[in-house]
């Protein structure tokens, strides 16, 4: 085996994503690649994809991007390799067969247009037309893009790996990494049975078989294996290769040409995770003995849209793993626990549809140092490491191959593997018949006095008048939140202070909370945070719960080589947030100190027995305090709250009421409104830039951008004025009746009296101000209902934040 003994790169696993990680780096002239396939390409997952090419069905801007560039990519291929991708543009078909389903295309059909792709609502006796074997009698409608179609994907990826191979790349089969090379906290190489091969970077694209690679690097990838289903059936009449795909998910199927026959292919609603503990090394090319008991009701509502299958001959019923993550995302970009090991794995079912894109958005990121994408929903950190034990790996999968299929309402969640992580205060707060949420593992109040699951619903929610009186608790009086779930960080040391001001774009310091972005050397946001000075070598850094490993990662890699040192205090403090008019009242009666300081203010306050660090800021827009405490004195300072709070009206208000709250505002949130690929000017943060500062990270990107004058597209406020509407992510604005932007994140101003968001807007050739705004007529179309909105770059709800100031 004549194995190099370097390479910049090596990309571990030869199926469809690692051929096309390993296609796009040579794309972007990084040539001096290795990849490694421990049996033969497409081994393991690829081999048997159903190869579905489906450009419509996601509100993610990046997924349906990345969608859109794997079909144009499969398209073009085969002039540049010789081999073709088996792209057959055959159209697809999404069906509707109940109100629910029909709600949520109609929102993903006009968000998928707004982003290009030529999406149709069709009427049943078009579906049929279409799809002549198909029974419609229930269908409400359909969703048709003839673009769409199927792939071959041993085809695709035996053309990807020619691409790379005609551009340099180096592929080699039977090589089985066993293990990589670290030192100092990166990546320096991997291991093989036929010697070791140096490396800069890293990329493990192993499919199934990726957390356990990574567990022998010491990175975390929470992915599982489950048996996946598909029958094919013997030729049938009225079968032929033009016919569309046609997916069903109310029935659990999807249905495409195979041979003459049909292939069902199924994701039932109970699935069955395989090989647990370990995939086996030596499981290539291997299928899994299928269970007919436990498939046969989810395959029988399938043959049913399409009746004619019942009585068709069964060619193959085919078992075969593929990989799921906890959250139905993929596990994407490089580990914060080793730099230069990169991860795409876990794709769930999208790999084939996905797969030109992934490796694009990699391979970019790999060679630019940054990704051109919104990845904070694919990042793998946002997952937990206790995502990969076993016993949760094993429930987890079981509801999530499930929720592909399920109707996507608004506020439902995952109910598997749940009460991992609780706040102190959990027993506590269990009188008050909390509905609780999985936030980044922990359980926190979402809205109070509804224990039930709510029925899923468009409209609003069954708990929608508790929501709406915390709302007003808050804006009116006083109330306590549990935010224990935040990442809190206490960085100290002589070179502390200078390490945050490099990596801060506001000014850290002066005794002040700082509310701040920390960049990249492009100029976008890389986290969304506050940083306290509480003495000149100590400083308290908060940052939401979905950004805790990616702070904690920039932070460690940032102090790595300086006198500063970073401990991860997220268990150990436990917070409680105080806000609302009355809430410097309520501060004034349990503590023995002065609760009297400036707006950004921080103070040690003595409660009852406990010594609190107490900082006056807020994150819904009224006079309020972030109060932390050791968390074995948690419960002590809550009950001081709780009964002190009695005088003043003290209520308790969940996470909906703050996601109201902070939306009345114009409060950013990272990782939902604004991302990586947003600069602070764009995302209407320019006040939190400090422009004098000599040196921080981005600045010079930055400077650019606000000397070229009003950013081309902004985050912008709006509130739709008929109170009726809902918005929730993905609804399209519209100004004069022309797309300029969607809603990135929503909720209900119960103040404001009507749905508020945050938007992207883009205004073409126009600065966009307050006047582009203000003259044109703006609406927001909801499902398939238009509706006229204010828009603003004020907060809507106070913009001077007198009331903050108070």
């Amino acid at each position: 085996m004549n194995l190099p003994q370097r390479a910049r790169v090596v990309v571990i696993g030869g199926g469809v994503i690692g051929t096309s990680v390993a296609y796009h780096l040579a794309k972007e002239g990084v040539t001096d690649v290795l990849l490694l396939e421990r049996d033969r390409l497409t081994a393991g997952t690829t081999w048997h994809a159903a190869g579905l090419m489906v450009t419509f069905g996601s509100l993610s801007e990046t997924s349906t991007r990345m969608r859109q560039y794997t079909r144009d990519l499969y398209a073009s291929l085969e002039a540049e390799t010789g081999l073709s991708t088996g792209l057959r543009q055959c159209g697809f078909i999404e069906v509707a067969a109940d109100l629910g389903r029909l709600e949520e295309y109609r929102r993903v059909a006009a968000f998928n247009r707004h982003l290009g792709v030529d999406v149709h609502e069709i009427s049943p006796k078009e579906v049929l037309d279409l799809f002549p074997l198909a029974r419609v009698d229930d269908v409400l409608a359909g969703f048709y893009v003839a673009e769409d179609g199927r792939a071959n994907p041993v085809d695709v990826t035996m053309s990807l790996a020619k691409g790379a191979r005609q551009r340099g790349v180096r592929i080699m089969e039977g090589v089985a990494v066993t293990g990589v090379l670290r030192a100092r906290g990166a990546v320096t190489g991997v291991r093989t049975p036929f010697g070791d091969v140096e490396a800069e970077t890293v990329v493990n694209c192993a499919g199934m078989w990726a957390r356990q690679l990574g567990e022998d690097a010491g990175v975390s990838i929470p992915l599982q294996a489950a048996e996946h289903y598909y029958l094919i059936t013997e030729p049938i009449d009225g079968v032929h290769a033009g016919l569309p795909v046609l997916e069903d998910p109310g029935a659990y199927g999807y249905f495409r040409e195979e041979g003459g026959g049909l292939m069902i292919g199924l994701f039932e609603g109970q699935a069955a995770p395989w090989s647990v503990r370990r995939v086996p090394d030596d499981f290539s090319f291997g299928t899994l003995p299928p269970d007919w008991d436990r498939m046969a009701p989810y395959l029988e509502a399938a043959m049913d849209r399409i009746p004619v299958t019942t009585t068709a001959g069964v060619r193959t019923f085919f078992c075969g793993p593929e990989s799921f993550t906890p959250d139905l995302a993929p596990i994407f970009g490089e580990a914060p626990e080793l730099r230069g090991y990169f991860v795409a794995a876990g794709l769930n079912s999208i790999g084939i549809l996905t797969g030109g894109g992934i490796g694009r958005a990699l391979a970019h990121w790999i060679a630019g140092g940054e990704p051109d994408v919104d990845v904070t929903g694919m990042h793998i950190d946002r997952l937990q490491p206790y995502q990969r034990n076993l016993r949760y790996r094993a429930e987890r999968t079981v509801e999530a191959l499930g929720m592909v299929y399920q109707t996507h309402y608004p506020h439902k969640a995952m109910r598997s593997a749940r009460g991992a992580r609780r706040s102190p205060l959990h027993d506590r707060l269990a009188p008050l018949e909390p509905y609780l949420r999985d936030v980044s593992g922990w359980e926190m109040p979402d809205v109070y006095g509804f224990p039930g699951v709510p029925k899923p619903s468009w409209s609003r929610p069954e708990w929608f008048p508790q929501w709406a009186s915390e709302h007003r608790a808050v804006r009116e009086g006083v109330a306590v939140m549990d935010m224990s779930f935040m990442a809190k960080f206490l960085v100290q040391g002589r070179d502390a202070g200078e390490v945050l001001e490099r990596l801060s774009a506001n000014r850290v310091g002066g005794g002040l909370v700082t509310y701040t972005q920390w960049l990249n050397e492009r100029g976008t946001i890389e986290a969304d945070l506050t940083v306290t000075e509480l003495a000149e070598d100590r400083f308290w850094v908060v940052a939401s719960d979905t950004a805790h490993r990616h702070v904690l990662a920039r932070l460690q890699r940032h102090t790595a080589d300086r006198h500063a040192f970073v401990t991860d205090v997220t268990s150990a403090w436990a917070q409680l947030n105080v806000q609302g008019p009355r809430s410097r009242e309520l501060l004034a009666a349990v503590s023995d100190t002065d609760v009297t300081m400036p707006f950004r203010g921080a103070r040690e306050l003595e409660i009852g027995y406990a010594r609190v660090l107490c900082l006056r800021i807020t994150y819904v827009g009224e006079l309020g305090y972030e109060l932390y405490v050791p968390a074995e004195q948690a419960v002590h300072v809550y009950d001081r709250l709780v009964a002190a709070g009695a005088d003043v009206g003290l209520r308790h208000a969940g996470l909906k009421a703050l996601a109201s709250l902070r939306l009345e505002k114009g409060y950013r949130d990272y990782g939902h409104d604004i991302d990586n690929t947003d600069d602070p000017l764009s995302a209407g943060l320019g006040f939190a830039v400090a422009f004098d500062k000599p040196s921080f990270i981005g600045r010079d990107a930055v400077l650019a951008l606000r000397d070229a004058g009003p950013p081309r597209r902004r985050l912008v406020q709006i509130l739709v004025t008929d109170p009726s509407a809902l918005l929730f992510h993905g609804e399209v604005v519209r100004r004069d009746g022309r797309d300029v932007g969607y809603v990135r994140a929503a909720s209900y101003g119960h103040t404001l009296g009507g749905a508020v968001g945050l938007a992207l807007l883009d205004a073409g050739a126009d600065g966009l101000d307050q006047a582009w705004l203000d003259a044109g007529a703006l609406t927001v179309l909801v499902a398939d209902r238009e509706y006229p909105v204010r828009a603003s770059l004020r907060p809507l709800y106070d913009p001077t934040s007198a009331r903050v100031r108070a």
